[in-house]
């Protein structure tokens, strides 16, 4: 792929002996996983959904390149991805949660917490890690609760000050 690319799934494990895998979704997309939809393996290479079926928190796919459950097992583990032009636009003042990476953070009070380093995607919410300049780190939910405002173009974050999290906590 010669463009940048979004993080859409990961495959967790093989599934039966047809070459079926258990992927996590990471897609807010509903057509992401529909039949006959391609995501691509990091090394480039793609894969054409055959069919999709939910599986508790996991969706069950086979892939049209994929027929037997030894392919699919050495597929554990990989992170499945879209051209990111490939993402539908958003409303104005909407964000893709992956764009954060690289932000400076600071609190409400101006006590810079670091620099978002990952993007964690968690079945209840992304988790941003924001790393310090001399390593320390920092989880922060990525919800409205916590996130006061975003600015993309100048690379800046603001969260609220929660004690224990983000401030100092009682003494």
């Amino acid at each position: 792929m010669d463009e940048p690319a979004v993080t859409v799934g990961r495959i967790t494990k093989a599934h039966g002996v047809h070459g079926e895998v258990a992927v996590e979704n990471r897609s807010d997309n509903p057509d992401r996983w529909s039949p006959g939809s391609v995501v691509f393996h990091p090394d480039g290479r793609s894969f054409t959904i055959r069919t999709v079926r939910p599986h508790g928190p996991r969706l069950l796919v086979t892939f049209e390149e994929i027929d037997d459950r030894t392919a699919a097992q050495r597929l554990v583990g990989t992170t499945l991805e879209v051209p990111e032009s490939w993402l539908p636009p958003l409303p104005d003042g909407s964000w893709w949660s992956y764009e954060a990476t690289g932000c400076v953070v600071r609190t409400e009070s101006g006590r810079v917490l670091g620099t978002v380093a990952e993007v964690l995607a968690y079945p209840a919410q992304d988790l941003w890690r924001v790393v310090r300049d001399e390593g320390a780190e920092t989880l922060i939910p990525a919800v409205d609760a916590f996130i006061v405002s975003v600015d993309l173009e100048g690379r800046e974050a603001v969260v609220r000050d929660v004690p224990g999290l983000t401030a100092p906590g009682p003494s």
